[in-house]
């Protein structure tokens, strides 16, 4: 059964509601298929603002799919919750190869991060035909190795403007791919838990002192999951700092909004 989020049932309220972690904001939202050169089909989802300006792409890579991680990781689902009507971000999320979420199930089967390039290229090619503007990566955990492995060189450079990275591990991606991110001169905006389990502030600051242009910003209190609306609320708002002219605003995005909402399953 795939999930169709044209199922979601929106209703206006006569106060501003809090946004929690199942507020679902409007969206023009559409499910997508994603084909790669190797002949795969990635399912995935699309959210765009239901009017005004576009102001940045997200194209989501997510954690580890042998470890639970899917298109609908918690992060990534709120930031398409909340992002296009908040900000006039779209967010493209989609289960990499093999990987199953209530969206459906991608073709192909996990491929340790090297197959796992032809989805990235896929995903970026599939934003760029449709003319998505300001096309940023965003990864957390195995999405980061993503990223980083094949954010800095072509065909993907050429169509992103950088990256934001959540929780790298730097299990898979080297020095090597740090140095290529260094070459390409890109943004890349790093938010590390203070708890993580892999990769903790001082010794990412470290790793990452190879790329002259990388941001990177400890985290006080979080952990590699990002567990808690306060930590989901930060990201989203370093993200939308970064990747969009406007940003997130002194005080955050907004913590409760004035018009139509849903509730998404828990």
């Amino acid at each position: 059964m795939t999930f169709d989020p044209a199922s979601f049932v929106f209703s206006q309220s006569s106060e501003a509601t809090a946004i929690r972690a199942s507020t679902v904001l409007p969206a023009r939202r559409e499910n997508v298929e994603i084909q790669t050169e190797d002949g795969c089909v990635l399912v995935g989802e699309l959210a765009v603002p239901e009017s005004g300006e576009i102001t940045a792409t997200l194209i989501t890579l997510h954690p580890l799919p042998t470890h639970g991680g899917f298109m609908d990781s918690h992060v990534y689902r709120k930031a398409s919750f909340r992002l296009p009507a908040l900000a006039g971000v779209a967010v493209l999320r989609f289960n990499t190869r093999g990987t199953t979420s209530p969206r459906g199930t991608s073709g192909g089967r996990f491929e340790e991060g090297i197959g796992e390039r032809l989805d990235v290229e896929a995903a970026v090619r599939f934003a760029a035909s449709r003319n998505l503007p300001n096309r940023w990566l965003v990864g957390w955990s195995f999405g980061t190795e993503l990223a980083l492995m094949y954010g800095a060189t072509e065909p993907v450079a050429s169509e992103v403007e950088g990256a934001v990275l959540l929780s790298p591990p730097l299990h898979r991606a080297t020095d090597a791919h740090l140095l290529e991110w260094a070459a390409s001169g890109k943004p890349l905006k790093v938010l590390v838990p203070e708890h993580d389990d892999y990769l903790r502030p001082e010794a990412a600051a470290e790793r990452f002192g190879l790329v002259p242009q990388a941001d990177v910003v400890g985290v006080d209190g979080a952990k590699h999951l990002w567990v808690g609306e306060k930590y989901a609320a930060r990201v989203l708002n370093e993200i939308v700092d970064e990747v969009t002219a406007q940003g997130a605003g002194p005080e955050g995005l907004p913590q409760d909004w004035n018009g139509p909402v849903a509730s998404a399953a828990p």
